[in-house]
């Protein structure tokens, strides 16, 4: 599969904000991102949402994923609910999740910067430098991020559904595309200290997610030299399948081509995913040519480490319900190899390889074949 031409795809439906008039109105500036941006940015309300995301590749082989949120991916439409997610896939085979739901009054951030505390488990940082604390039953993280990479968003950063004046927000900002992360986790009465690279971003939205996307594919890595970050988002039906294109590449610390207009991104080996039955690409790619110069970005799944059907989160009435109504939304996570060419003129110069840790979101049934 081959993205259409992001410009013509949206049709109107989907933009990703960066006109003068849209810094202006968020207040925020083109290139620099200020500290309020990782602060709290919405209000809580039925359909909005926010969290706070961490991940790392650490040196004893562990790959974890901490976030914190507003309240449950899977109940958007619920007031303040909060939770946190610790997912530790170690190098002996063992995957661990923890959840932890806490009472509304449990939660309290600033709007000022990235300051969220649920009950004792808190998430604070400058955009530079973050402190992540959060235990859950047996399991317990205290987390170190160093910023390498300078915050960086897409743009603005807010990507719009729909028209005026009934548009509609997903918003997301990379605070640390790239840091070095010092680590210590406890499981049950065994203590481990590391180091490795960490990730951490920050989302939020005015309406459900299940309401204007139909999935999104997302990764990261640093390979080599480089730091990727790239994701292919797929609009709702109501929206188009309307497609966005999100991409950065950085060499050296430095951000060296992030213009979403000169990026292709296609799929290959698709399958039926036998937990969820998603269609899933072995394959995904992101090629981006500026004049003679072109860089290839493709991850080629190993592993899926992560299998979740949405309505299985869900208490047991709501369960029924959404089944009822057909609630099919799911959520994937895979391991394999990133490989980063870099071509000249059609000649190849730089090839290089390295483990890489991606996703795969889905809101509802698969696209029929004819779409």
């Amino acid at each position: 599969m081959t993205s259409p031409n992001a410009a013509q795809d949206r049709a109107g439906l989907l933009r990703l904000a960066s006109d003068p008039e849209d810094y202006r109105g968020l207040g925020i500036a083109p290139a620099e991102v200020a500290p309020f941006e990782d602060g709290l940015r919405i209000e809580d309300a039925k359909g909005t949402y926010e969290w706070w995301y961490f991940d790392a590749h650490l040196d004893d082989g562990t790959k974890l994923v901490v976030i914190f949120y507003t309240k449950p991916i899977t109940e958007p439409k619920s007031r303040l609910a909060p939770v946190i997610t610790i997912n530790l896939d170690l190098a002996d085979g063992r995957s661990i999740e923890k959840i932890l739901h806490a009472a509304p009054d449990a939660f309290r951030a600033s709007k000022d910067g990235c300051d969220v505390w649920i009950g004792d488990n808190h998430f604070a940082g400058d955009l530079h430098r973050y402190r992540i604390t959060a235990e859950i039953g047996d399991v317990a993280v205290d987390i170190e991020l160093v910023g390498e990479i300078r915050p960086w968003r897409p743009k603005s950063g807010h990507l719009y559904f729909g028209q005026p004046p009934r548009e509609h927000l997903f918003a997301w900002l990379p605070s640390v595309p790239q840091g070095h992360a010092t680590v210590t986790y406890r499981i049950g009465d065994a203590h481990y200290r590391t180091e490795g690279i960490g990730y951490h971003d920050h989302n939020w939205g005015d309406v459900p997610m299940t309401d204007l996307m139909h999935c999104w594919y997302w990764g990261r890595a640093k390979v080599g030299p480089y730091t990727v970050i790239a994701a292919y988002i797929t609009a709702a039906e109501a929206y188009g399948y309307a497609s966005q294109t999100v991409f950065m590449l950085a060499r050296n610390g430095t951000v060296i081509a992030d213009d979403d207009a000169k990026v292709v991104f296609t799929t290959d080996r698709v399958n039926a995913d036998a937990v969820t039955g998603k269609p899933v690409a072995d394959i995904t790619r992101y090629e981006y040519r500026d004049k003679d110069e072109r860089y290839l970005i493709t991850f080629e799944r190993a592993a899926t480490i992560l299998q979740a059907k949405f309505v299985d989160r869900l208490p047991l009435l709501k369960r029924i319900a959404a089944r009822l109504i057909g609630f099919d939304g799911a959520y994937l996570r895979f391991t394999g190899k990133l490989t980063l060419q870099r071509f000249v003129a059609d000649d190849l110069v730089e090839a290089v390889e390295e483990e890489a840790l991606w996703e795969l979101m889905y809101f509802g049934h698969a696209r029929p074949p004819a779409v």
